[in-house]
């Protein structure tokens, strides 16, 4: 069983990501609960910056650590260092002389919003992700739904980043390279943050992330207009954006709330895309439009943009070899679709 001594001295040998101390020279280990019925291990660890990338590979390895140890189950909550640590061993945190991918005046960021849940947003940024790829381009795609990510199981993504000196290097799938707080979260477990902890999170996927050379930079944003979506915004003030909607009326009505929001920013609405626009029967060919018409066109005349794309309702070929539950194969039908709007995407950017 284990001890609150074996705890501090098995987590005590990590070390703190910023000040590259051991969290037993910081004296950073808080608290230590040890519940013997449940096998349950809880520790408070301060370090140098909550809410960041650092933070989630520091729990990862605690996590790992303990449960080599004969945990059943581990809980972590991190503070910030006193200042005064902070002061004593500032000098050991090195200066970030990377080139900001931010700053890039080659990469091309774009934006996947939609006004509310359940539109099919995140399939679209996925497939979009893989048909800008197809077509040779350089493609990042950041999983920036931090409550609700989902990007790594709809495209069948077993692994995990890696760290390579101070970077992380994404998860590469079908020629995109990958970044989700999925990857650092265990066991599915819920995100019970506030919106400055998820700004500085997001904050770390630009900046502590080895991108290399992006051509195009994705970003699978909530649903809404909350704190992560205006985060986006004021971060990134070159961004474009696609909106998803269905055709269904209200669908479209909510949609042109987040259209308005990138407009106000000094977003370019780049267009509309319209999912489950309609079902076709693979027997008769016959269209039902079991959502409604004109929602895409309306939200399109609204934004003052235009309609990129109209995708049915359908669903990959599943292949158990090789699964990726929401990834379209190039010559599906829907997957064509997806190539169709990726060079008009293409072509309205280089205009």
């Amino acid at each position: 069983m284990l001890t609150e001594v074996r705890v501090r001295e098995v987590v005590g040998g990590l070390k703190e990501p910023f000040l590259h101390k051991t969290l037993a020279e910081l004296n950073a280990i808080e608290e230590v609960k040890i519940k013997e019925e449940k096998n349950h291990v809880s520790v408070k660890i301060g370090i140098a910056r909550t809410g960041t990338s650092e933070q989630l590979q520091l729990q990862t390895q605690i996590v790992n650590l303990l449960k080599e140890e004969g945990a059943a189950t581990v809980g972590i909550r991190f503070s910030e260092l006193p200042e005064e640590i902070l002061a004593a061993h500032r000098h050991a945190e090195p200066e970030n002389k990377d080139k900001n991918l931010l700053n890039s005046d080659n990469t091309t960021f774009i934006a996947i919003a939609s006004g509310k849940g359940g539109v099919g947003k995140s399939t679209v940024s996925v497939n979009l992700a893989v048909a800008l790829a197809r077509l040779g381009k350089k493609v990042g795609l950041i999983d920036a739904d931090i409550y609700g990510f989902s990007v790594p199981d709809m495209m069948g993504i077993t692994k995990r980043p890696v760290v390579r000196g101070e970077k992380i290097i994404p998860v590469e799938r079908f020629g995109v390279q990958v970044i989700s707080m999925g990857f650092f979260v265990e066991d599915n477990a819920p995100i019970i943050w506030r919106g400055p902890m998820l700004g500085k999170m997001l904050n770390s996927f630009f900046n502590e992330v080895e991108w290399g050379e992006i051509d195009y930079l994705l970003l699978d944003l909530p649903p809404g207009t909350g704190d992560v979506a205006l985060d986006v915004h004021t971060m990134l003030p070159a961004c474009k954006e696609i909106i998803v909607t269905t055709p269904h009326p209200t669908a479209a009505f909510v949609a042109a709330r987040a259209g308005a929001m990138a407009i106000r920013t000094d977003h370019e609405v780049l267009g509309v895309i319209e999912n489950m626009a309609y079902f076709e029967s693979k027997i008769t060919g016959e269209k039902e439009y079991v959502f409604g018409q004109g929602g895409g066109d309306k939200l399109a005349e609204e934004l003052n943009s235009e309609v990129l794309g109209r995708l049915p309702l359908n669903q990959p070929d599943w292949n158990d070899d090789d699964f990726a539950p929401s990834v379209y194969q190039e010559d599906h039908q829907i997957g064509k679709i997806y190539l169709e709007i990726a060079e008009k995407m293409v072509g309205l950017l280089k205009k």
